[in-house]
């Protein structure tokens, strides 16, 4: 196996609120610029991702900034807390950058953050991050996942030229939290309301149970890492799509915060894939 390169550090920037919109009751647009995003650009992927950084209370940090220095410097209780989110659009002539939140009340870090944000507020931001786009290489194209990766799904929809064969699937609390999608993909989604039912439990009905068009597919499965193990292991073993096909990784599991979350995704990823190659072991033999 081919040595990977080293890792770049993620780079800094300093964002500036430009605008907001409430797209929805449970998700929170919000539109930022500034000079600090001279050096940004995220126009690759359609799941780039940044970082999201929040000072603990009372911490304030030397100019010029360094991610770097403060970790090593500072006791870890003193270190900003990150959140992870899809930039859902980039304008790389207004360098502005749109990334939209999922907002459940008084709950959680960024979510409150984003509801109460104003123009002309700042935020440090890492990245940014990616590896998926839906390429012209497939056949086809799966896009499922519920509202956390809704911003990804729509950000490829509206990559896709609009003869393209798509099947999306986003699982929502239900139909108040439909959005508009714009370009001619974003018409086909299926919106799937969840209501009293499990998170994950429609979206994976709805996969295991669609009849798969000729030919070759790349699927984007995200969200709750729970359902998204279920369709790994079912879209990896059950259907035999190979791995370089697939773009699936859990954003969140229930139970846990980012941080607990992200402190265990390496292992978790880890021993699923074993016991997904053990599984194809045992029906190979």
């Amino acid at each position: 196996m081919a040595d990977r390169p080293a890792r770049k550090a993620p780079q800094t920037h300093l964002a500036r609120v430009v605008r907001t919109e409430r797209l929805t009751p449970h998700m929170q647009r919000i539109v930022l610029g500034g000079e600090g995003l001279a050096h940004f650009s995220a126009d690759e992927f359609t799941d780039h991702y940044v970082k999201v950084l929040f000072p603990p209370k009372g911490v304030t940090y030397p100019e010029p900034f360094d991610i770097a220095a403060i970790r090593a410097e500072l006791p870890r209780d003193q270190w900003p807390v990150t959140r992870t989110y899809t930039v859902r659009r980039w304008d790389a002539e207004a360098r502005e950058i749109t990334v939209d939140f999922v907002v459940h009340g008084d709950s959680g870090l960024a979510g409150p953050w984003a509801s109460a944000a104003v123009p002309g507020d700042e935020i440090r931001l890492l990245g940014p991050g990616g590896a998926y786009a839906p390429g012209d290489q497939a056949d086809w194209h799966l896009l499922a996942g519920d509202e956390s990766a809704l911003p990804a799904i729509a950000a490829a929809l509206e990559a896709l030229p609009a003869d393209a064969e798509v099947r999306a699937y986003v699982e929502i609390s239900g139909p108040e939290e439909e959005q508009e999608i714009d370009g001619p993909q974003g018409k086909n989604v299926v919106w799937l309301h969840r209501g009293d039912a499990p998170v994950g439990s429609l979206v994976t009905e709805a996969v295991r149970s669609l009849e798969f068009p000729e030919g070759e597919v790349l699927a984007f499965v995200h969200g709750e890492a729970g359902f998204v193990k279920d369709l790994r292991r079912h879209l990896r073993m059950e259907r035999g799509i190979a791995r370089e096909q697939l773009s699936i990784s859990g954003y969140w599991r229930l139970g846990h915060d980012e941080d607990g979350w992200q402190a265990s995704k390496r292992d978790w990823n880890a021993q699923v894939e074993a016991e997904q190659e053990q599984a194809g072991a045992a029906t190979a033999a």
